[in-house]
């Protein structure tokens, strides 16, 4: 099933958060290579660190079981195999981690990076059976690096996520809040590799032409502190001109 956000073109507006739409003839300017080092989780938090291990580097995002539990712990079990799951083929997957091997499928700069479809397009067919939406008041696309589900509607959610590169404010925020689950906050160093992926070349479809692996998605239990990551960032090719941004599919 294809997961999709809403439309967001017809809502860009002059000085305003452009969701991928860049500057025509613009652009996107070359990241530096860095090192970045992710930030410990704290020990005692109470909530688990999800470790998203890929070919462009680490990202660290703290885990929200007492906002999305449904949505943490589908997380959780496909990042570690605890959970079963279907291939693109129809096979039934047990004991294997559902992410390793798979990829950032569509990418927008200004907006998001998605992936978690094992087909590798975002349109594969579900995985797992569909789960419904976990959504709260208190928590809300305002802040950049929310991990949430990709859906095509309320209670669709399998596999598919996406992470925010901005914050989102006035009618973009009101598309997204109250419609796509949020289980997880990811770092700020975590952030600036999102905006480095999302500014990566790519095709009419936001598939980037050269898509980011995911190796492996670790999980530290809650209380535990984080090993700070030092894997060296490798810079993604400069984005083209991009155009109206659709919701994470």
């Amino acid at each position: 099933m294809r997961h999709v956000i809403a439309v967001f073109g017809m809502m860009i507006l002059a000085g305003a958060i452009s969701l991928g739409q860049a500057t025509p003839a613009t652009k996107a300017a070359p990241a530096k290579p860095a090192t970045t080092t992710a930030k410990p989780a704290a020990s005692g938090s109470g909530q688990p660190t999800a470790i998203i291990d890929t070919t462009a580097g680490k990202m660290t995002c703290t885990l929200f079981p007492d906002k999305a539990p449904i949505g943490v712990a589908n997380f959780i079990g496909l990042s570690s195999g605890t959970k079963d799951w279907k291939s693109p083929t129809g096979a039934t997957k047990h004991g294997v981690p559902l992410y390793d091997g798979t990829i950032f499928h569509r990418v927008i700069p200004q907006f998001m990076i998605q992936g978690g479809d094992p087909a590798g397009t975002g349109s594969g067919r579900d995985p797992i059976q569909p789960f419904k939406n976990e959504t709260s008041k208190d928590l809300l696309f305002d802040k950049p690096g929310r991990l949430a589900y990709a859906n095509a509607g309320p209670g669709t959610n399998t596999s598919q996520f996406f992470i925010t590169e901005v914050a989102f404010t006035g009618q973009q925020a009101s598309m997204l809040n109250g419609n796509y689950t949020i289980f997880g906050q990811c770092d700020d160093p975590s952030v600036a590799l999102v905006k480095q992926i999302a500014a990566m070349n790519r095709d009419s479809n936001d598939r980037p032409y050269r898509p980011i692996k995911i190796n492996h998605i670790s999980i530290q239990k809650a209380g535990a502190t984080a090993k700070p990551a030092t894997t060296p960032v490798k810079k993604p090719a400069a984005g083209t001109t991009s155009k109206p941004a659709t919701a994470p599919k």
